[in-house]
């Protein structure tokens, strides 16, 4: 389970922010947000295991974010990596409504992609027949489709609006959000695979279970003058702290 907030043309000071939760088996092995180093222009953390990433900016004014999707595929293991959908938007140069329009939703077990190149705000699903570009608005994310009404997503959606209506918008307080270890109703525990205990667990905006969990949370600001600021911190299995990387650049256009 994952947890993705955004204010796209929301915020005054901020016209992109993004608020996110990974989450994750403690021993899949990932490396912490960076400059990559085979390309300067990519920000963010990589998935070890099967390449690509879960979240990450482009130099050039461009972000780019997915999350799994919630179902039993029985055949994902002979699909492409959800991961290089990320990296392959970032190294490329299409717009973010264009670049939906080439994917192939069959190559990639359940995904929900979101992208930006700063003036647009996309979202697709092959999980759902809505996909393009979105509103400026506030939404979230989480295994299934934008803004479906699970508890964690639309309780977290909420806080993050009152941050809005309240001027209180920085990396303190969003990162407090994503904390929120509360549980979800026990009427959305799916358990039907998983013990009940562990069902109940993930329905929280922080997750905090000895073999899966919350790795990082990741704040990203983009500001009316172009600065970019990401910031990502880590986690031990316990849920407590275990490091924290801040970064800054001003983009460039690349278009």
């Amino acid at each position: 389970m994952c947890l993705i907030l955004v204010a796209f043309k929301a915020v005054p000071d901020y016209p992109l922010l993004i608020a996110a939760n990974r989450d994750e088996f403690h021993a899949r092995p990932a490396q912490k947000a960076d400059w990559w180093p085979d390309d300067a222009d990519i920000l963010g953390g990589r998935d070890l295991q099967a390449g690509g990433t879960w979240l990450a900016v482009h130099r050039g004014g461009k972000f780019a974010a997915v999350t799994n999707f919630r179902d039993a595929d029985a055949s994902k293991r002979s699909k492409r990596s959800r991961g290089h959908l990320v990296s392959e938007f970032l190294q490329g140069t299409l717009a973010p409504n264009e670049y939906i329009q080439t994917l192939k939703g069959d190559d990639f077990a359940g995904f929900n992609l979101l992208l930006s190149d700063s003036r647009t705000l996309a979202y697709m699903s092959n999980r759902s027949a809505t996909s393009g570009e979105l509103l400026p608005g506030v939404y979230g994310l989480s295994n299934a489709t934008l803004d479906t009404p699970w508890e964690k997503v639309e309780r977290s959606r909420s806080r993050l609006q009152e941050l809005i209506d309240g001027g209180n918008v920085n990396e303190s307080s969003l990162l407090r959000v994503l904390a929120d270890r509360q549980k979800g109703p026990v009427d959305e525990v799916h358990s039907s695979r998983l013990p009940f205990a562990t069902a109940h667990a993930i329905t929280a905006p922080f997750i905090v279970l000895p073999e899966y969990g919350t790795r990082c949370s990741t704040i990203v600001l983009a500001d009316q003058h172009a600065k970019w600021l990401l910031t990502e911190r880590r986690f031990a299995a316990d849920g407590s702290k275990s490091g924290e990387s801040r970064y800054s650049f001003h983009s460039v256009d690349r278009q």
